[in-house]
Order: structure tokens, then sequence, then C-alpha cells
């Protein structure tokens, strides 16, 4: 269960035997049902979570009573809301599981606790954070910066596996764009393919 979890942390440090089993002690696996809301706006967010097997959505509700996705999480990814859980303070953001998921999670207190435990534990989740962070300040860019269709190739150049999991409305919501935009993306590149 944890061998995934393990490549993850290594590619960016070593770690000892000792310190894999100190991490594993703090990580409660977690198995969930499709549609099971890991968190919900108003709560505070108390985990980080490792996806061992599912997908994933972060969103919140806009005024207008949409979904607005803002990530789309699978294996091998970590999902949370980063401010909630960092200050304890209660969550804008929904966290949705959207197939049967397997999951470690960390809870705040144990996080902190394995910082002072392994020192170089906090290195390794800072570079991810800075990560997730590029990620994000790229997204931002590319909605100003470039067209829809623009977005939507980076989109499946990026995260190949997503569409064949996700529902095409959620992939437009994530995009920005209606499903309409999108169906007329996809159809449009269909043309130029095979045209």
């Amino acid at each position: 269960m944890f061998q995934e979890v393990d490549k993850h942390l290594t590619r960016c440090s070593p770690f000892t035997n000792s310190e894999l089993e100190l991490f594993h002690s703090k990580l409660k696996p977690r198995k969930v049902r499709k549609r099971t809301f890991l968190l919900t706006q108003g709560e505070v967010c108390r985990f980080e979570a490792y996806i061992v097997k599912g997908c994933v959505k972060k969103y919140y509700i806009d005024d207008n009573g949409d979904e607005v996705i803002l990530q789309f999480a699978v294996e091998d990814w970590w999902i949370s809301d980063v401010g909630s859980f960092s200050e304890q303070t209660p969550s804008n953001l929904f966290i949705e599981t959207m197939e049967d998921s397997e999951l470690l999670t960390i809870d705040f207190e144990s996080k902190e606790l394995l910082y002072q435990e392994i020192p170089h534990l906090e290195r390794v989740f800072r570079l991810m954070l800075q990560r997730s962070y590029a990620v994000l300040e790229n997204r931002f860019y590319s909605t100003v910066a470039h067209t829809a269709e623009e977005r939507y190739l980076e989109f499946i150049k990026r995260y190949p596996t997503i569409p064949q999991r996700v529902p095409q409305q959620q992939i437009a919501s994530y995009l920005g764009i209606t499903p309409e935009s999108l169906s007329r993306i996809k159809s449009n590149l269909y043309k130029k393919k095979i045209g």
C-alpha cells in the first residue's frame, strides 16, 4: 500500500527505512465510494490525501449555483484545501470523489510531528507545494493568454488519462468554458485531424 507514496517522496529526497516506517505510521488508509464528500464548504480541512487509486475533484459553487472545478487529482497526486488545512480555518471548497477511491490521509498534528521527527520531510512537502503553485500560476496565465482550444490541448497533453475518467461538462468547468464550446472545440480538432 505504501510503495507508491514512498516513490513519490523519494523523488525529492532520500529516506531511511525507519523514516519511511514512521511516515507510514501517521498515514490513515481510507477506502471511499464514488461521490463521497471528503470536505464541504464551511468545514475545516483536517487532511491532506495521497491518492493510491481513484479520481477526486476540488471545486466551489459560484453565484449561479454552478460547480467551478479547480483541480482533478488521480493516482500519485495529493489533494487538500491547502489554506484551510494549514491555517485550520473554514474552507470555501468542496472535495469529492469521482470514482471509488483509495487514499492515504494525514492530519495536521501528525504532519507537524513528522516535520520535527524527519526534518527533510518539510523540504519535500515544500517542493510539492511549489510545484502545485507553479501549475496554478500557469493555469491562471493560460486562462487569460490562450484560447479555449489552446487550453484544451494543453489540458489533454498535461493530463492524458483524465478525459476518459471525467465527464465533458466537468472538463469544460475546469477550462472555464461551456460544455457546448468544448464540444465545438473537439469537433473542430477532429476535422483538422482527418482533413
